[in-house]
């Protein structure tokens, strides 16, 4: 059996961006009334679910059956991937969002994500390609002369040529600062010879286009050390020159690497000027002119936060899949009688009482992280488009805090709700032939690219907690505890309202004695840091399925139970009551674990782990 693409319909993103955020103020923009609203995210996703079925579950089994070779120097990649990349891009589905032209047809950011959410999830192979062209191409266009704007993005946005951002080292991964690429002046200020090698470059390489535009740390010599002095690249594979002709420059694919999942996706190991002869454009100011200062940390983390974001989206698109699958499974299996009713005869499994749990599970896990997100995709909208410039900053305060969470959560939740979902198939969830032991191996992988969940839980607690002396964290919680407040009276949701009340007050009184850590015995910060991330989303997430369960419980009455919308309103409700009742309690139990401040990992001696 194939890894197959089992979303069947895109209703929740009707119900997320036509019912339940004010999306209006979106569809609003100049830049979208002419093309979209509120009536168009059928017209959108229709022929997207289709296309992902017809045309993108196939070149997953592609990527599975036929994974990636590196021979002599040279990549082979799935024969689909190469065809599937050029028609998404020539398509507009990559790069069209990056173009700021004032005539541009481009797309609201939570809609796109909602194509992408599908495409993610008929094959996550394959999607580190369009994403990090994409990616590339809006670093050029951000921070490109007008010269290297004409030169790289059109070819980009229509698939002629691929893009990839080059950070880690064999000697520096997370701790970028460490690099040891180096830039070397040439006559021309604005290009550099490069020398370096890099590692785990997600597509680095390909066989279906023409060039590979790198966006490459690397240090001006002379630059100051760290991550204050790296400056960023424009590293082309082939050199383009000003007739737009290529030539070789001195880039090269020395390996590939062997991974648990994504067969069919590069992930490559490049090698820059072994023949120096190696060029790249600088992006931003010379360090040389500005004190050894390089602006290229700051302009990869553009990319990097976005990334991020995707990152987690595409974790959340492995979820969604593995738990269609597990239900079309359970649909289908006989096997057992209910204990309630033995005598009935045999019934297909998703009628036992712990099939129901496991998918009920799957399903709140899923609306939960799904509210989460595209509450954080309307703020990209607002912080992009939105004329008013206090709409825009409060729109960036709430991404600046999210990111972490959206990043995180969803990818270390995904690794055992998945196994969850392999537990439903019984022993055939153990086997290749069946669909889910395939999106767990792809799946594993989000939770370490884009820098590790610990990093990103240490960018919430030591950094996005700190901001502006803590108020932007403060005013987020706030909206919380409001929110909660304001809808205690609710009389179809009162337990689960105290149930976010209860976490939300053990929760702050958690943060009192975290902050003390800080000062007492710093090393208790790191040690509970990604635990206190956990928490953290599941308090949001909660509050997100809360208010679409308001929502729904009201669209439920009004409809009746004869109304063909009746049980997907009743779904959500379900939802939402299973997360508040199973989910959240989690929150005040590591609160508890939190403030006890059991230091036993850290006192440990390291001789003891000799006897594992």
């Amino acid at each position: 059996m194939a890894a197959n693409f089992s979303i069947n319909n895109f209703r929740d993103f009707e119900f997320i961006m036509g019912e339940w955020l004010p999306t209006e103020r979106v569809f609003n923009y100049p830049q979208f009334a002419d093309y979209y609203s509120k009536d168009d995210i059928k017209s959108v996703l229709g022929p997207i679910l289709k296309m992902c079925k017809e045309v993108i579950e196939p070149t997953n089994d592609d990527g599975e059956n036929n994974p990636i070779k590196f021979e002599n120097g040279k990549v082979t990649t799935p024969p689909t991937f190469g065809p599937l990349f050029h028609q998404l891009q020539s398509e507009g589905w990559g790069t069209s969002n990056i173009d700021n032209s004032p005539d541009a047809m481009v797309m609201p950011e939570m809609l796109h994500m909602a194509v992408w959410e599908l495409i993610g999830a008929a094959n996550p192979t394959f999607m580190p390609y369009v994403l990090l062209t994409t990616g590339a191409a809006d670093l050029i266009q951000s921070f490109g002369d007008e010269k290297l704007k004409q030169m790289f993005l059109p070819k980009m946005m229509d698939g002629t040529w691929s893009g990839t951002m080059c950070l880690t080292e064999p000697s520096a991964g997370s701790d970028v600062g460490d690099i040891l690429s180096k830039a070397y002046p040439t006559d021309n200020p604005r290009i550099f010879k490069i020398k370096g090698n890099k590692i785990f470059i997600t597509a680095g390489d390909n066989d279906f286009t023409d060039n590979i535009i790198h966006l490459y740390l690397a240090r001006v010599e002379g630059a100051r050390p760290g991550t204050g002095g790296i400056s960023l690249f424009v590293v082309p594979k082939y050199w383009v020159n000003e007739d737009g002709s290529l030539t070789d420059n001195d880039f090269q694919t020395t390996g590939v690497e062997h991974k648990m999942g994504q067969a069919g996706s590069v992930t490559a190991a490049l090698a820059a000027g072994e023949n120096d002869g190696c060029r790249g454009w600088l992006l931003g100011n010379d360090p040389r002119e500005n004190e050894g200062k390089g602006q290229g940390m700051a302009q990869m983390f553009q990319m990097m936060n976005l990334a991020r974001m995707e990152t987690g989206h595409m974790a959340l698109s492995c979820i969604i899949n593995a738990f269609g699958n597990a239900r079309d499974n359970a649909k289908e299996r006989v096997q057992g009688r209910l204990l309630t009713n033995p005598k009935a005869g045999r019934v297909a499994i998703i009628n036992h009482e712990d099939i129901k749990r496991t998918l009920l599970m799957g399903k709140a896990h899923i609306e939960a992280i799904r509210a989460m997100m595209y509450r954080v995709y309307l703020a990209f909208d607002l912080r992009q488009r939105d004329p008013d410039p206090e709409v825009r900053k409060a729109a960036n305060d709430l991404i600046e805090i999210t990111t972490p969470l959206c990043k995180a959560y969803p990818s270390d939740e995904g690794w055992w709700l998945i196994s969850e979902a392999i537990q439903s198939y019984g022993g055939y969830g153990y086997c290749e032939e069946y669909p889910v032991s395939q999106i767990a191996r792809d799946m594993k992988i989000y939770s370490i690219w884009e820098g590790t969940n610990y990093i990103q839980s240490m960018d919430l607690v030591g950094r996005k907690m700190q901001m502006k002396g803590g108020s932007l964290f403060g005013a987020w919680m706030k909206e919380m505890v409001d929110f909660c407040e304001a809808n205690k009276g609710n009389e179809s949701l009162a337990k689960e309202f105290a149930i976010l009340d209860r976490a939300l007050k053990a929760y702050q009184e958690m943060l009192k004695v975290y902050a003390g850590y800080a000062k007492t015995n710093f090393s208790l910060v790191p040690l509970y840091s990604r635990r206190v991330l956990t928490i953290t989303s599941q308090l949001y997430c909660g509050r997100q399925i809360l208010d679409q369960a308001i929502l729904a419980d009201k669209r439920a009455k009004e409809v009746g139970a004869d109304h063909y919308d009746y049980n997907f309103y009743i779904g959500k409700v379900a939802s939402a009551k299973y997360y508040l009742h199973n989910v959240v309690p989690n929150v005040w139990s590591v609160c508890e674990i939190v403030m006890d401040g059991d230091s036993s990992a850290l006192e440990v001696p390291l001789e003891a782990f000799e006897y594992l």
